[in-house]
């Protein structure tokens, strides 16, 4: 299988992490790619019309995206446990689904300042952007700690990997602030292996 990949995306980083914790780096090649919304790399379009990533191409040729039908895939793929089943199993896609949100907030944010003019941005479009990621930070820390400190699972890598890429891009907006529980959590899950192999640096 061939993943199309971008080593700054919060959103591979989940796969990576993924993959790592189950075993199966050695299944997937990486294809890097350069993409961004106003610049699309022509093979991955050609793979994913949307022209995001991740995408993941199967050994059949076929190709499938969007990072939580990825780990999802994989983890079924590979016999993992990422995706308990149950009432914890729908609490881990929604704190997945948390963990996503504060991703796409802060690359909109990222990219509002990165891909357009100075003149054309706007700040209040940045803040509300943060305003959304604020508040599920906060509920985070008020609503999930428990679950975050259960066993492992997508929920979790989810976030962990959303926080990582607050520190990467947005570290002066200091998200640990008056979220002590959720800072803690977070300094002891980005101790692991799979998250020290993955991200931006890492190689």
């Amino acid at each position: 299988m061939k993943l199309y990949f971008s080593p700054n995306s919060p959103f591979v980083r989940k796969v990576h992490v993924l993959l790592h914790e189950l075993g199966r780096l050695e299944e997937v090649t990486l294809h890097d790619v350069t993409t961004t919304p106003m610049n699309f790399d022509s093979g991955l379009v050609a793979t994913n019309p949307l022209g995001k990533i991740p995408a993941l191409e199967r050994a059949d040729g076929t190709t499938i995206y969007d990072s939580r039908v990825i780990t999802a895939y994989l983890n079924e793929t590979f016999g993992g446990s990422l995706y308990p089943s149950g009432a914890r199993g729908w609490e881990t896609r929604v704190l997945e689904a948390t963990g996503d949100g504060i991703m796409e907030c802060a690359v909109a944010m990222t990219y509002e300042v990165r891909l357009r003019e100075p003149a054309q941005q706007s700040e209040a479009w940045i803040e509300a952007q943060w305003t959304k990621a604020s508040r599920a930070i906060s509920a985070l820390n008020t609503r999930w700690m428990s679950h975050l400190h259960g066993p492992l699972d997508m929920g979790q890598i989810a976030v962990a990997c959303a926080l990582c890429y607050l520190d990467f891009r947005h570290g002066a907006r200091d998200w640990r602030s008056g979220h002590v529980a959720l800072a803690d959590w977070h300094a002891s899950f980005d101790s692991r292996a799979s998250m020290q192999a993955s991200g931006p640096g890492s190689g």
